[in-house]
């Protein structure tokens, strides 16, 4: 039997005072397609919040953008480093990526050396 990929909501940032915790006091780090936040969380699992800035018009483009963000946290989450708040934010060249392509960035950039 296949291993389950679930996306709990234990695994999420909700809140508006983490989000917000997360952009004051987390390190950032830009890539290709992406730009993360990135905070310790003290738990024993990596939690993601997505941030889209003002420049994503279009519901159908954002939600797009959002889903293939989250099935990269979704199926790639046990290559992540445990413990960490991760802010995702698209990049501008974002264009019209795979999966691979968003998780390979995503685990790029949060095993990169820094604070956390």
């Amino acid at each position: 039997m296949a291993k389950r990929h679930g996306f709990p909501r234990s695994e999420r940032v909700t809140r508006t005072k983490d989000f917000d915790r997360i952009f004051q006091e987390g390190e950032r780090r830009g890539g290709r397609l992406l730009a993360v936040c990135v905070l310790p969380n003290g738990l024993p699992h990596p939690r993601l919040g997505i941030a889209m800035g003002r420049g994503w018009k279009g519901g159908v483009r954002r939600n797009r953008a959002k889903r293939l963000i989250r099935e990269a946290f979704r199926t790639h989450k046990d290559s992540l480093p445990p413990g960490l708040d991760l802010m995702v934010i698209p990049g501008r060249a974002w264009g019209d990526p795979r999966v691979e392509d968003i998780a390979a960035e995503l685990i790029r950039l949060t095993h990169r050396p820094g604070k956390p």
